[in-house]
């Protein structure tokens, strides 16, 4: 079993040193204490981030490992609270045209830009409307090759193809619509809608992912990949508390612990002050068979958790012009359809997941969002001998004929691979599994090279829509969320009318007609709608949880 190890550096005698090595030392010492004696003692918080992460800019901000530190660097004009209501943020109000299509934002005139140790801006800079305008239009530039891109698409253009949008005065930010689109304002919550500064894009261009200024409630300090990050306290961030400026704490110190293993037992020592998530490396001594925290940590710290809008999938490459039946049998649908009612989800949750989490027979939209719908005509329960059939009429009675299937995983999901590919070999499937590291996994995705891969969508913003999104033929990435590059014209015309209705309810229910006609089509197969599970030192106070497990520091405090 691998363990990382941080050593301090009076325990290191040699006569040379080279300077990467100091380095590496000096940042692992953030760890070593939560106090740390330079000019003054710190209070830092300590999490870890398994996955890694490989960019600070918001710009690329579509994993959640990224999304969690650009939350602590960056704002935009409006945030997302822990009940999932959209509050100010650097607009400080809004109004929102009769017809639903024109956003007159009031910007804050206290929010400043960090100041950094290798940018120094010539004056204090205050933010300004053109900054949005900038940092919007970055996102659209072909030039930036943003994931996030399509949170623009309802955004009308201007001749020169640059979003509709207006700034009258530093102080007033408006921004028109092609259409209404009752989700935009919590598609403005998303770290792709920070505010990031001309000067320093213009500067470092794509070298910003290691050199981020934001408005944030932390500031970028030093960054070692694969090993450390420190983020320090922004003295003068503009959110307060009790007429306390925010935040409490002093610093945020990420580490990069692969084994997850490893992780859970740094934690348990007290060398981590919040662990995410539930890995089966330590589920059976973290948790009863009922999904309770073991009793033997009861003293120790503090497991919270709540329904996650989080769907866990498995997702096919359903584009013909990039895949063929000849030669991948997935894109036949009744093989799909064969793999989904082939494995039994609630044994999987029950003995995989210690029932952490609802194994899911409807669709995308996790229970807790309008559209959700429970027994619908598309949900697929575990159904053996629908499976046969499915194969039979696909032309391959008992699997005969059919080619291995390569589902290519991450190792956090390799119990559950295993679990489905042992289910589907009683039914004739011969599952070979692949496994990526996370990151190579991540990139494969996105680049549509994995034919069959294992996904996971967590809600960027508490609409359905952001889930549907996923399908809309005009997202296939690189450009957009859809990877497995869906397309079917009747969901493309629901997913355009329900972009023009207001209408709440007429509004959901295409929402749910969306869903169903996507899931006859059986371009993934949806596995478990997942739920937040923090864990968290008895002495850390004010960090709160939320169903979209957004990150947030800028409240908690440290009890010593």
């Amino acid at each position: 079993m691998f363990y990382f190890v941080y050593f301090c550096p009076y325990f290191i005698f040699m006569k040379k040193v080279d300077f990467c090595l100091i380095f590496v030392l000096s940042i692992a010492l953030w760890g070593c204490n939560r106090k740390t004696n330079t000019n003054e003692n710190r209070v830092v918080f300590r999490y870890n981030e398994s996955a890694g992460i490989n960019t600070l800019d918001p710009a690329f901000a579509r994993d959640q490992s990224i999304i969690w530190a650009c939350n602590q660097l960056y704002n935009g004009l409006v945030q997302i609270d822990d009940s999932m209501n959209v509050k100010p943020s650097i607009a400080k109000s809004w109004s929102i045209s009769e017809d639903g299509k024109s956003y007159t934002f009031q910007l804050r005139d206290d929010v400043y830009f960090h100041e950094t140790d290798f940018f120094q801006f010539s004056q204090e800079r205050k933010i300004l409307a053109s900054d949005f305008v900038f940092s919007f239009n970055r996102i659209i530039d072909e030039k930036t090759a943003s994931p996030g891109a399509w949170v623009f698409s309802n955004v009308a253009r201007k001749e020169d193809g640059k979003l509709n949008m207006e700034a009258p005065n530093d102080s007033t930010l408006i921004i028109h619509l092609n259409i209404p689109f009752p989700p935009f304002l919590g598609i403005l919550s998303m770290q792709y809608c920070s505010a990031v500064p001309w000067e320093v894009v213009e500067k470092y261009g794509k070298d910003f992912r290691n050199h981020p200024v934001g408005t944030g409630p932390f500031k970028f300090k030093m960054w070692k990949e694969g090993v450390k990050l420190v983020l320090v306290k922004n003295e003068d961030y503009f959110e307060f508390e009790n007429n306390h400026r925010l935040p409490y704490i002093d610093a945020v110190a990420i580490s990069f612990i692969v084994d997850k293993q490893s992780a859970f037992l740094e934690f348990v020592k007290g060398n981590l002050d919040f662990l995410s998530g539930i890995d089966a490396a330590y589920k059976d001594e973290l948790l009863t068979s009922a999904g309770k925290l073991n009793p033997k940590y009861q003293d120790q710290f503090k497991m919270h958790t709540m329904p996650y809008l989080n769907t866990e999938y498995l997702g096919f490459l359903v584009d013909p012009e990039l895949e063929n039946e000849e030669d991948n049998p997935l894109m036949i649908k009744e093989v799909r359809q064969a793999i989904n009612y082939g494995f039994d989800r609630q044994k999987m949750m029950q003995f995989l997941r210690n029932n952490i989490g609802e194994e899911a027979y409807n669709g995308i939209i996790p229970r807790g969002l309008p559209g959700f719908v429970a027994n619908r005509r598309y949900g697929y329960n575990y159904n053996p001998e629908k499976s046969r059939q499915l194969l039979a009429k696909a032309g391959f009675p008992a699997g005969k004929g059919l080619k291995p299937i390569v589902l290519s995983v991450s190792a956090s999901y390799l119990d559950l691979s295993q679990y489905i590919q042992s289910e589907l070999t009683k039914i004739g499937i011969n599952l070979k599994i692949e496994v990526n590291p996370p990151a190579t996994q991540r990139d494969l995705i996105s680049k549509s090279k994995l034919a069959f891969f294992r996904g996971s969508w967590i809600a960027d913003y508490p609409d359905a829509e952001n889930y549907l999104s996923l399908f809309y033929s005009s997202n296939f990435t690189p450009g957009g969320p859809n990877y497995t590059h869906y397309k079917n014209p009747i969901f493309d015309d629901l997913y355009e009318k329900s972009q023009k209705t207001i209408d709440d309810s007429v509004r959901f229910d295409l929402y749910a007609k969306m869903d169903s006609v996507m899931m006859a089509d059986a371009p993934i197969i949806v596995l478990y709608y997942d739920q937040v599970v923090r864990l968290v030192q008895n002495n850390i106070e004010g960090l709160g949880n939320n169903s979209m497990n957004l990150l947030s520091l800028k409240k908690v405090k440290i009890i010593n």
